[in-house]
């Protein structure tokens, strides 16, 4: 297996800095990872992917949602040549953020008809309930039948279901028995397991008090024990927290044929990594961003080189962190714009204006931390597209 070539760069350019000036930064020796998967993995790792908008479309993006369908399968197609799953229609396809249900079943169809075209890739697909108006939801009853509309539209289509969290029972479920009454029921159909997302409100603040109660000890309680309590409906859990600890406990109570599926954004080289108790799988966002990489540091893990495994991964870290600070919910900025730099797609425009979420300072960090992990494809290319963006917003070249 061929290591990183480390080229030594001498490009620069001028980024403003947080005390308001403007410095001349260097680039630093850039890293080159396989673009197709070597070796194999013994992690399940998904990239939760983003959509590529169409900046031509005639649309008023806020209110509807124009996609450019052959850069977003191209960029799935990325996903799957580095050996990766594709976590389809999640919140990182900016679900419930200007991506609505109908056109997130297209993206699914489209998604599902490419991975069968090459030998049946990974993918699975998000079912929730976020065509049921929040106000409109007033029984448990109502949650249901939300969810069970869109489970047979995703298996209609040949889908694997992720089973996300919803918006509906976050607002009117009481407490766990409602939280097992949608679960049980709706687990009961499926055709195979899920894989159930318990996403935390730091993604999306409108799922505070998920399980029926605000107390995290709790609702950890009930999740496991629906879960396991339906063990043969559920392939695992991704949970997203952002916090390490929680993770590990809620990954040693599950039934041992359930998987944990790391979603924490700040912590997941460790976690994937584990302990002499176990590991996470991965199904993050961030592996939009750093797909390569990671797919070059799984196929180390499992050749048995977890020293380097960290050194690839572990300077991800840093930007993950970054891209994922709070307000946590517009990371998808920093996903599309580390797409832009590294030429999967030709602009800096998305889906519902998402482009204007985050400042140019963070812009400018995100391409510092970028480059520092090796993580510029094509450092000349990334180098001219962030002049590009700072000249719009007022920083000369």
């Amino acid at each position: 297996m061929n290591k990183p070539v480390m080229p030594v760069s001498s490009l620069s350019l001028r980024l403003p800095t947080a005390n308001r000036s403007i410095e001349t930064y260097r680039l630093a020796a850039s890293r080159v990872f396989p673009a197709k998967l070597e070796g194999t993995l013994n992690r399940v790792a998904f990239s939760a992917a983003h959509v590529v908008a169409d900046p031509l479309a005639d649309n008023d993006p806020w209110l509807t949602a124009a996609i450019d369908w052959d850069r977003t399968i191209a960029f799935r197609e990325h996903i799957w040549d580095l050996g990766l799953g594709v976590a389809e229609s999640m919140d990182t396809a900016q679900r419930g953020m200007g991506l609505d249900w109908p056109t997130s079943l297209e993206l699914i169809q489209r998604s599902v008809k490419a991975a069968k075209a090459r030998g049946n890739a990974l993918v699975f697909s998000g079912a929730g309930t976020d065509h049921l108006a929040v106000e409109d939801a007033k029984s448990i009853d109502d949650v249901i039948r939300a969810y069970e509309e869109q489970i047979a539209a995703v298996e209609k289509a040949g889908g694997r279901i992720i089973l996300m969290a919803s918006r509906a029972l976050a607002k009117i479920g009481r407490n766990a028995d409602d939280y097992a009454k949608v679960y049980n029921r709706v687990l009961s159909q499926v055709r195979e397991p899920v894989i159930i997302h318990w996403l935390g409100d730091m993604f999306d603040p409108a799922l505070a008090g998920y399980w029926g109660t605000t107390n995290l000890d709790q609702a950890m309680d009930t999740a496991v024990g629906i879960i396991n309590a339906n063990v043969a409906k559920v392939d695992g859990v991704k949970v997203s927290l952002l916090d390490k600890q929680r993770e590990i406990d809620m990954r040693r109570r599950l039934d041992k044929n359930v998987k944990m599926y790391t979603g924490d954004d700040f912590n997941y080289a460790e976690l994937i990594a584990g302990d002499d108790k176990g590991f996470s799988h991965a199904l993050l966002g961030i592996f939009d961003a750093i797909a390569p990489a990671a797919s070059y540091a799984l196929s180390l893990l499992s050749a048995g080189d977890e020293a380097g495994f960290h050194d690839v991964l572990g300077p991800t870290v840093p930007l993950s962190r970054h891209i994922f600070k709070a307000p946590t919910r517009f990371y998808k900025t920093g996903i599309v714009f580390m797409a832009y730099l590294n030429g999967h797609q030709d602009h800096f425009t998305m889906v519902g204006g998402q482009e204007s979420t985050r400042s140019t300072l963070h812009l400018a960090e995100l391409f510092r931390l970028a480059d520092q992990a090796g993580l510029l494809a094509n450092p000349e290319l990334a180098t001219r597209r962030m002049k590009t963006v700072l000249a719009t917003r007022g920083v000369e070249a």
